[in-house]
């Protein structure tokens, strides 16, 4: 029988390292993680990987020397699975390994209306699953995005049939908010149908903002966003965004909400740190919030994961903004916040390597379901 162990990897938005699980996952989908490891990056590599996403001096070589050090992370990661789960890389079926994100700009620039040729543009993830393969002997599936981005589609966000499989509840109207670097939210209906878009910035601009002023890499459980008091015209010049008005599918990334975009957003006038920090905590919360009510006011339930569901600041700007719903950590339905995107490459790895269809029109816009990831045989 074909192993039933998968090991996915992410590297998320907003740059703090990779997260990786070991899982069981049956033929019906089912999943089960046996444990879970972390790799920091360095300040250095880091601030590489931010640079990377905009347009720089010999990109193309700094960039595949990234996806060469992701690749060596996520090795990492995957030897510290292997170490404490007790098994080799021939128990392993496959990694999913989703890279890092650094372009990411969907049905834009190449299109032709007089050859009636749309445009399918461009997204791009950071890794080289050769030399991961090579790295830890096991097969590696990567490149998840660009099957669907050629069938028309945005290519994100990627997780919600993931999330229809492990927090879906027949007969019940279901929301689950991830908040990494960017926040994306998946609407589940009780008839089994899912939507899921990209509602705006999560912790990129919060965690900028925290590093620039304090000099930690984040605001931890947003105790420093607490101290400060929302400035409500700020506020109103960013949730006048065009990209928040858009009706899904839609995704975006640091290509939008990135330091440049912030400063252009914010007074001359000088404003206290704190409170520019509770300001755009209030706008991640509020963005996903009326997201929430436009297109899921059914939902009694909203779990929360990623990097943001760890933030208590955010989760009772989250409750305060949607009262009469439960607003939870996906803890609570059984899967930790920092497991879940991770869980779910591992999942999409296991749907490649059955040649099963992961990917969901009704998320992406694209013209149709199609089997995503492109194997590199270890």
């Amino acid at each position: 029988m074909p192993s039933q162990h998968f090991i996915g990897l992410m590297s998320g938005t907003s740059l703090d390292g990779v997260d990786g699980v070991l899982a069981r996952i049956n033929p019906q989908g089912q999943l089960a993680v046996q444990t879970h490891a972390f790799c920091a990056f360095g300040a250095h590599f880091k601030a590489e990987l931010m640079a990377l996403n905009q347009s720089g001096p010999n990109e193309l070589h700094r960039g595949a020397l990234a996806g060469n050090q992701i690749a060596r992370h996520y090795a990492d990661v995957v030897h510290q699975l292997l170490s404490s789960s007790g098994l080799q890389p021939q128990d392993i079926a496959a990694i999913g390994a989703h890279g890092q994100t650094v372009r990411h700009r969907p049905l834009e620039f190449d299109g032709d209306s007089t050859l009636d040729r749309a445009p399918v543009g461009y997204t791009l993830q950071l890794i080289n699953p050769s030399l991961l393969a090579e790295l830890t002997g096991i097969d590696v599936v990567a490149d998840f995005r660009n099957r669907d981005l050629a069938a028309g589609g945005q290519g994100a966000p990627l997780v919600p049939a993931f999330h229809q499989g492990i927090f879906g509840c027949p007969g019940s109207c279901v929301a689950v908010l991830n908040v990494g670097g960017i926040s994306n939210l998946s609407v589940l209906h009780p008839d089994g149908s899912v939507l899921g878009w990209d509602c705006g910035p999560g912790n990129a601009l919060m965690d900028y903002w925290c590093n620039t002023h304090t000099g930690a890499p984040f605001d931890h459980n947003g105790t420093w966003s607490a101290s400060g008091q929302v400035v409500p015209p700020v506020l109103a010049t960013l949730m006048a965004e065009n990209f928040l008005q858009r009706t899904p599918p839609k995704s975006t990334g640091r290509d939008l909400f990135n330091p440049a975009w912030l400063q252009a957003h914010l007074p001359v006038d000088t404003l206290a740190p704190q409170d520019v920090q509770a300001t755009l905590t209030e706008f991640t919360a509020l963005a996903c919030a009326n997201d929430v009510k436009r297109h899921a006011p059914a939902a009694q339930e909203l779990i929360v994961c990623g990097g943001g569901a760890l933030n208590g600041q955010l989760m009772q700007r989250l409750a305060q903004q949607l009262p009469g719903m439960q607003v939870v950590s996906s803890e609570w339905r059984g899967l930790p916040p920092l497991q879940v995107e991770a869980a779910a490459f591992a999942w999409l790895a296991a749907k490649t390597m059955r040649r099963e269809t992961s990917s969901l029109p009704s998320v992406t816009g694209a013209k149709g379901a199609r089997v995503l990831g492109a194997i590199y045989p270890r």
